[in-house]
């Protein structure tokens, strides 16, 4: 009689053959989950596996952290019709995205690391939203935690006296510049306040799209403006002051 795979002379050797195969198909499953696009779910949640050996879900799935198409297409805003960011000129990772929360803040906190040129806003579940920033130039840095205090849509700029006095030219908006598509302040603005006092400084929107990544402003921490009016919306939704931590 012939011996078929379902009856195998060695049972012994057919477990053995039988576990190898099962290794292997858990093998393909695994890197085929790893292999996803970010975010986009393909039906099979990602793993990642930390120093420690532990698994976690895959990161969340925003519903406004779409195709960079999608995310930073021009729009009509309260009346200024926002042109398109040309984000293929605009490096990958100063792009908004879901990522791994490295901060350790609270939920609802935001947190600019301005060496990495990051600003985070921290999600519940380990995760937070990623946006590029341009940061202050060399001796005009700021640091520290405090709150923001208020905000705004499209903001009236008012260059500080220590400005106008670097640069002349900017004298003519000394009682202030109206908000608009060339405003410095762009699209939104978060005013930064500790201790009950205003800071000057702001993490705002920015027409100069291609500054993001730099070191560019006065201190202020800039976004391109379809980032900002993303970070504005979840900030404003919040049911408390929101925190931020720079550093």
């Amino acid at each position: 009689m012939t011996k078929t795979p379902e009856h195998p002379d060695n049972p012994e050797q057919f477990a053995v053959s039988r576990r190898t195969a099962l290794l292997g198909l858990g093998s393909t499953l695994l890197t085929a989950a790893s292999c996803s696009t970010s975010g986009i779910d393909l039906g099979m949640p990602a793993i990642d596996r930390g120093t420690t050996g532990s698994i976690r879900p895959r990161i969340s799935i925003d519903q406004h952290i779409t195709t960079p198409d999608l995310m930073y297409a021009g729009f009509t805003d309260d009346g200024f019709q926002l042109p398109a960011v040309p984000y293929q000129k605009v490096k990958p990772e100063w792009r908004r995205q879901v990522v791994v929360d490295p901060t350790g803040e609270a939920p609802g906190t935001i947190v600019v690391r301005v060496n990495e040129r990051h600003l985070y806003w921290v999600q519940e579940g380990g995760d937070a939203i990623r946006y590029g920033v341009g940061v202050g130039k060399a001796g005009f840095e700021w640091n520290g935690r405090a709150q923001i205090q208020y905000t705004k849509k499209w903001p009236t700029w008012t260059p500080p006296r220590e400005m106008i006095a670097r640069k002349p030219e900017v004298a003519k908006w000394a009682n202030g510049q109206p908000g608009g598509l060339d405003n410095p302040l762009g699209a939104r603005a978060l005013y930064i306040f500790r201790d009950g006092q205003d800071t000057g400084y702001r993490v705002h929107g920015s027409p100069e799209w291609w500054s993001i990544g730099t070191q560019a402003s006065s201190g202020c921490i800039r976004l391109m403006n379809q980032d900002i009016i993303d970070l504005y919306n979840r900030v404003v939704s919040a049911p408390n002051k929101t925190p931020i931590v720079v550093a």
